[in-house]
This record gives C-alpha cells, sequence and structure tokens, in this order.
C-alpha cells in the first residue's frame, strides 16, 4: 500500500466517537479551563482564536455546574516574560501584568479556584498542577475546556493522559483556529488516550 506523505486538499476524517452522557463523581474530578485568557478570546488580543467565544457561556455553565457540586475548578494561565523564546514562534502574548495575560472576567476565578501559570502549551509542565490533582486531591477524572484545542488543550489533555487521568472533553467547550484543528484534537484525545468525547457541556453531570 502506497502513502502520500505530502498533504493533502481533501483528508477524511476517522469517526470520532460521541457519548451522549457521562456521570462523574464529583469528588474524583477536576475542571480544568485552559488558558481563557484575554489575548485569545477577546477582538482586541494579540493570538485571537475567533472561536472562543462562542465557548465561554458553555464552559461558564459548567463552570458554575461544577462549583454547586464542590467539583475542583482549576484554570491554567499562559504568562510569558519579556524576550520569552515562545515569542520566536508566536506574536507576543500574555505578558506577565498585562491585560492580554488576564482571565476573561466572564470567566474569572474565584478564591477557591487554582490558578496555575505556565509557560509552555503543557498545564502539567513545570507547574504543581499534578501535585495538588494526584496527591492532594485524589482525582482520577479531568474534565478539559479552553483554548487554543490542537495547543495548549491537546499538550495538556496528552500529559494527563500519560498520568492515566481519564479526560473527558465537551466539543462546544473548546476551541481552534480551524475545524481541522478541533478534529485533529478530539480524534487524538479519543483515541490515543482513551478519553470521552461529549458533544455539549450539558452532557456532563455530577453525583
Amino acid at each position: 500500500m502506497s502513502f502520500n506523505y505530502l498533504p493533502l486538499k481533501n483528508v477524511d476524517v476517522p469517526e470520532i466517537p460521541i457519548k451522549k452522557n457521562v456521570s462523574l463523581s464529583a469528588s474524583k474530578t477536576a475542571l480544568i479551563v485552559v488558558d481563557m485568557q484575554n489575548d485569545f478570546v477577546k477582538d482586541k488580543g494579540s493570538l485571537l482564536v475567533p472561536s472562543a467565544k462562542e465557548t465561554v457561556l458553555n464552559i461558564k455553565r459548567l463552570i458554575s455546574a461544577a462549583r454547586k457540586k464542590d467539583v475542583v475548578v482549576c484554570y491554567t494561565q499562559d504568562t510569558h516574560f519579556k524576550d520569552d523564546k515562545e515569542w520566536k514562534i508566536w506574536p507576543k502574548h500574555c505578558e506577565k501584568g498585562s491585560w492580554g495575560c488576564e482571565i476573561i472576567k466572564e470567566l474569572k476565578p474565584t478564591k477557591n479556584d487554582l490558578v496555575f501559570q505556565k509557560n509552555r502549551y503543557d498545564g502539567f509542565y513545570g507547574t504543581t498542577l499534578n501535585h495538588y490533582l494526584s496527591n492532594v486531591w485524589k482525582i482520577e477524572n479531568i474534565i478539559l475546556t479552553g483554548t487554543v484545542s490542537n495547543i495548549c488543550v491537546a499538550q495538556t489533555a496528552a500529559s494527563a493522559g500519560l498520568r492515566w487521568y481519564n479526560i473527558v472533553i465537551p466539543a462546544d467547550s473548546i476551541s481552534a483556529l480551524t475545524e481541522f484543528d478541533q478534529a485533529l484534537t478530539l480524534r487524538q484525545v479519543s483515541f490515543l488516550f482513551n478519553g470521552v468525547i461529549v458533544k455539549s457541556s450539558n452532557d456532563i453531570k455530577f453525583k
């Protein structure tokens, strides 16, 4: 069988299994909101993901449901300092202390939520996220929301999967720059890490 290694104009997306409803133990579950910051979500942001706006209400609804059941809510916050090497790859963004670095006001963390500043795509890399999830809270299930699907969401999902967390992603609560990138993320998480994909944040219940 021959294989064309060059990019193709038309690529068939493998079937992505979608579950209609998921019920999770509140005490064993954490909700992670990935990089919902002004630079990625707001029109004046330096690395705007236009579709991120469409996820805000969905994520907000899920956060509200989680808090009512005392589910752990965590935020990752992309944070960079002057001359960060990542700015050689991307335009300057999420500089510490700037408006662009702030988590959007619609999803503002409370005093009971944990915010993990990170300087790479992966929310686990160089942070204490795993310490709290595993050692302190004994978390087994992680719900991932946020932006950008195929970059920070996907890299955080990969680290979670390699640590044997059960991953759940509501498709209406993550955003990417293209439909291809969105499909790639959902496919990889479900295929590589046996993650559960649901269509909507409404499809997740806590018990």
